[in-house]
């Protein structure tokens, strides 16, 4: 067993000695860890939390905290992980709660990225994603194989569907359907050059006034990309130019 001399293990944890529990880690009394598990540092684990094998805790995450739940007032409930979990930093996991069945689950082969909040009583299956800053409310399902985008909020009660994608950034507020892909409307648009910044910038008024015309031809024009680049690329100017360069190489298409 390799435990790092500031980490700190409370006597009845178990912790097996293929386990690496790394810098200042804190282990409760009622955790159980299983084989090759990997605290990297800063870890906390606390509650009754059963956690399977080679799973891997990144910095400042914590898994088995007390629920975001008021009415929590310190019943024994659990926090059940399976195996090959792979949990970033700053991830919470919140313990389950009396009224939600007891038990905050995760399955197996996960991945939860930097700063996923899992709340109390919720189930999520195994092979998920769940990106960036993706929050899941209390008594939230996940079936197996969904991947959750970045700074998306799940509200509580709501399932997510076997094999679903969810776009980033969309808010879940019904279920979503199985095989699917969700995502919230993308609405963005360009509103021409960034005058008061290109100024700052030492800009003179001879290159905004090129810039002007070229973000008039693609952006105010009824033609479509191809047709304004025709029209772009008989423009003067280095800046005409780079923008011009920049639209033809884009492999996803532009914001306009």
């Amino acid at each position: 067993m390799s435990i790092h001399p500031s980490a700190v293990i409370a006597p009845g944890a178990l912790v097996p000695e293929s386990c690496s529990v790394g810098p200042f880690c804190t282990i409760g009394p009622e955790v159980a860890l299983g084989e090759d598990c990997r605290l990297i540092s800063h870890v906390v684990l606390d509650g009754r939390t059963r956690i399977g094998a080679r799973n891997i805790f990144y910095p400042f995450c914590s898994v088995g905290v007390a629920p975001q739940d008021l009415k929590y007032k310190g019943e024994p409930t659990e926090t059940v992980l399976g195996d090959d979990n792979t949990i970033r930093e700053s991830v919470t996991i919140s313990r389950g709660t009396v009224g939600g069945g007891g038990v905050t689950r995760l399955g197996s082969s996960c991945l939860l990225m930097t700063c996923v909040h899992i709340g109390h009583d919720s189930q999520i299956g195994s092979h998920c994603i769940l990106a960036n800053a993706a929050t899941l409310a209390g008594h939230v399902t996940i079936e197996d194989h969904v991947t959750l985008g970045a700074f998306c909020p799940v509200h509580q009660h709501c399932t997510v569907g076997a094999y679903a994608f969810v776009g980033g950034g969309t808010i879940v507020t019904q279920d979503v359907l199985p095989f699917s892909l969700t995502s919230a409307r993308r609405e963005n648009k360009a509103f021409g050059i960034n005058k008061i910044g290109l100024q700052r910038r030492g800009f003179s008024p001879q290159r905004l006034e090129r810039l002007q015309k070229a973000f008039r031809l693609l952006l105010a024009g009824k033609m479509n990309t191809t047709q304004a680049l025709e029209k772009m690329r008989a423009l003067e100017g280095e800046d005409v130019t780079l923008l011009v360069k920049f639209i033809e190489r884009s492999q996803r298409g532009v914001i306009r």
